[in-house]
């Protein structure tokens, strides 16, 4: 039988979701996840933590509780013994953080290191949180600031302020665990999480998915320190680059958006924030509770009626 045709699997690789969610009973399904990629700190012991970061947060994007994790590693055989530690130290301590168990994995060798997980979680199969869903008069909420990908390349240049690279990885070490229980909680139309197709990447994937627009604000962008500066420097990832080209034709900027601002819309995030789109009460409650909390949460726009001539997102 073929996968997208099985009755018990509810959400594949057609829908371009975070996850492949399957019931295994009424009031249970498996949402199972894997990302993986090439260190982009310095800090073995923060890599860690940032892939651990990375994988469980496609889990928190379907609404889901991640319960078991495998390790997926590729590294050089010098860096074996005294690398590969620090980065499994730094894995394991956020998952303890997350409450996942890290059950085993599959290692290999090879020339660049290469780490990541696989990510299984639960859910009720009646409270998947899908990227599709979106409704016009939903509010647009991201819970991250945006310019990792920018930072890290600023890092990468020996460029980077030391106050402007802590601030990236203290916000890619931070879990999306709390966010994704209040958007359960209080209920989104939709949600995912913003990471290598940037916001405006992820944004066009929610409203194609969900046959509307979206109007984001760009003044109301949150960016990390230091963001806006580097790519002003021509500190950008091809990545970034990459997205652009992607969406060339399927959005139409203001004439007074800046740029640079406008680039860092693409910049392609690792352990990126959540982005929803709830109706304006509910998207006011998950903010106010997430502040409250000492989380962080911006509203930068919102969803409109699908308009079949004019571009899928608009930024102003």
């Amino acid at each position: 039988m073929s996968p997208r045709a099985h009755p018990d699997l509810l959400v594949g690789f057609e829908g371009m979701d975070d996850c492949a969610v399957f019931r295994l009973s009424e009031d249970l399904a498996l949402v199972q996840t894997v990302d993986f990629f090439t260190p982009i700190v310095d800090d073995p012991y923060d890599f860690g933590q940032i892939a651990a970061c990375n994988a469980l947060s496609d889990v928190y994007a379907m609404g889901a509780r991640p319960i078991l994790a495998l390790n997926v590693v590729a590294f050089p055989e010098e860096l074996v013994e005294e690398v590969l530690p620090e980065v499994m130290r730094g894995s394991l301590d956020k998952l303890s953080e997350a409450g996942v168990l890290l059950c085993g994995g599959h290692t290999i060798r090879t020339r660049e290191p290469i780490y990541g997980l696989c990510v299984a979680g639960t859910v009720h199969p009646d409270r998947v949180i899908r990227n599709a869903g979106a409704r016009p008069g939903d509010l647009l909420l991201l819970t991250k600031p945006l310019g990792t990908g920018v930072i890290a390349t600023a890092v990468k240049a020996e460029l980077a302020e030391e106050a402007h690279a802590e601030a990236a990885i203290a916000s890619m070490k931070r879990l999306n665990r709390r966010a994704s229980e209040l958007a359960a909680e209080v209920g989104v139309s939709a949600m995912t999480d913003v990471t290598g197709f940037g916001l405006l990447g992820h944004l066009f994937e929610m409203a194609l998915g969900s046959g509307v627009r979206a109007r984001v604000r760009a003044s109301d962008v949150p960016l990390l320190p230091g963001a806006l500066e580097y790519a002003g420097m021509g500190l950008m990832p091809e990545g970034l680059h990459a997205n652009r080209r992607h969406l060339s034709g399927k959005f139409h900027a203001g004439g007074e958006v800046d740029e640079l601002v406008l680039d860092l819309l693409f910049d392609p995030q690792t352990s990126g924030g959540l982005l929803m789109a709830a109706p304006p009460e509910r998207a006011e409650e998950i903010r106010g509770r997430l502040l409250t909390e000492g989380e962080e949460a911006y509203i930068i726009g919102l969803v409109l009626e699908a308009d079949g001539e004019g571009p899928a997102i608009e930024v102003l």
